[in-house]
């Protein structure tokens, strides 16, 4: 990534402006001098004890108000319950939650109105995606569908040469039915789908797509391929130099073009036509400014290098996600997808959201955790059978973000609204009665 030199020359020189090079050299040069204690760790069984927290805060020159914000007497109660869920654990962070709705949900597994409990400290998201949702309601409902489903762990086999790599692949295509037994071996619930393969010169990736159940399952999905690694190590005839379980092909925790035009966890999509009273009314829009906004976006975007078309799928998602126990980590991968606009009818708007890789189960996990399934009970999905409904509510709560952030954008809405929700109304928005504000 190129810097521009003369950026450098002004960094510098506000650097060395209070150190000179020889402090900043020596305070750069690596030390094992008095090394601070290890944090502890729990005894097992009992990964999570009081004992072990106690001794984890005595390491730390913190304020006794700090302790008790984060080891109240919640907290303190609740411990066991995260034991599958953190190491080294010193308590929990309290991050605000918010009723966006209610969302109308006319999908293959989703079906009603939901209220999505949306964890955030940014303001103004809530509302944002409330004004979505309703929009949507006020329509009917948006349609929701699970196009496609398959959870991906890419392990990479190295060998000698070609020949080699040849050998190997005549051995696994008449083995895959035995990959797909030895993966099902370790789990009740995942279904190894499909086996396929990349060649590199002598390296072999190979790709092994699963379906998960009601669980997110990356877990799930890396014990059995190394089941089945395992299995072909003690078995192929050609045996490889060295071998890692994940190869960096799977789209784990990260966007790519392979699982944007695959699938990763499941693909969703959700599609809403907006009448021009929805739109003026309740959007405080138009479809003519808001298909002009998607037009330079989507240009803006292909000239900028995102990975699919969107305006901000990771604000919803994340909300979403760290309120229902989610690994949040998988927004990287999730909040990809294609937002489409186009005119409908007199004056109306046709809108849909696709997104190939959502990421989520309503069971194991973070899941399972006190304040994150109760959010999950929130909208009725806790527990076994509701991860397709809950992968459809996602979509479903994207598409109203990306409505609610286009009409305010194009309405020329969207900074007063950040300025008075995060910072308070201003003196002339006070001074305007309720019912004559935008």
């Amino acid at each position: 990534m190129a810097t521009d030199l003369r950026s450098v020359r002004s960094y510098f020189k506000r650097l060395l402006a209070e150190r000179s090079e020889e402090e900043i050299a020596q305070t750069l040069v690596p030390s094992r001098e008095a090394i601070s204690p290890h944090v502890p760790r729990g005894d097992a069984p009992a990964r999570i004890s009081p004992e072990a927290v106690e001794r984890r805060w005595q390491l730390l020159e913190a304020e006794t108000s700090a302790k008790h914000l984060l080891l109240d007497d919640m907290t303190r109660e609740q411990m066991p319950a995260y034991s599958r869920n953190i190491e080294n654990f010193i308590g929990t962070v309290k991050v605000p939650i918010g009723l966006a709705g209610p969302l109308r949900v006319r999908g293959l597994y989703a079906q009603g109105d939901y209220y999505a409990p949306l964890a955030t400290t940014e303001a103004a998201l809530v509302a944002s995606y409330t004004r979505g949702a309703q929009a949507i309601t006020r329509a009917g409902g948006c349609t929701a569908a699970v196009m496609w489903e398959g959870v991906t762990r890419a392990p990479v086999f190295a060998f000698d040469s070609i020949v080699d790599v040849g050998r190997f692949l005549l051995w696994a295509g008449e083995h895959s039915e035995t990959f797909r037994e030895v993966a099902a071996s370790t789990t009740r619930h995942g279904v190894l789908l499909r086996t396929c393969f990349t060649v590199e010169g002598n390296h072999v990736y190979l790709i092994f797509e699963y379906s998960t159940g009601d669980a997110a399952g990356q877990n799930m999905v890396t014990i059995a391929t190394d089941a089945v690694c395992r299995f072909i190590l003690d078995q192929t005839p050609v045996q490889p130099t060295y071998w890692f379980v994940e190869a960096n092909m799977s789209g784990d925790k990260k966007a790519s073009h392979l699982s944007f035009q695959n699938v990763r966890g499941r693909k969703v999509t959700a599609e809403v036509t907006l009448t021009p009273e929805i739109i003026q009314g309740h959007l405080k829009s138009s479809a003519g400014r808001m298909l002009d906004l998607y037009r330079v976006s989507s240009i803006g975007g292909v000239m900028s290098g995102n990975i699919g078309i969107q305006g901000h799928y990771a604000n919803g998602m994340a909300a979403l996600y760290i309120a229902c126990g989610q690994d949040a980590a998988c927004v990287a991968e999730s909040a990809v997808g294609v937002t489409r606009f186009e005119p409908a009818g007199d004056g109306g708007l046709y809108a849909s959201v696709t997104l190939p890789n959502v990421i989520v189960g309503t069971v194991g996990g973070g899941a399972t955790l006190p304040s994150q399934n109760a959010c999950l009970e929130i909208l009725g999905l806790s527990g076994q059978g509701h991860a397709a409904a809950f992968a459809e509510v996602c979509a479903a709560l994207v598409l109203a973000g990306e409505l609610s952030i286009s009409a305010a954008l194009s309405s020329d809405h969207f900074t007063r609204a950040h300025q008075t929700l995060a910072r308070g109304p201003s003196e002339a928005e006070r001074n305007t009665p309720p019912e004559n504000r935008t």
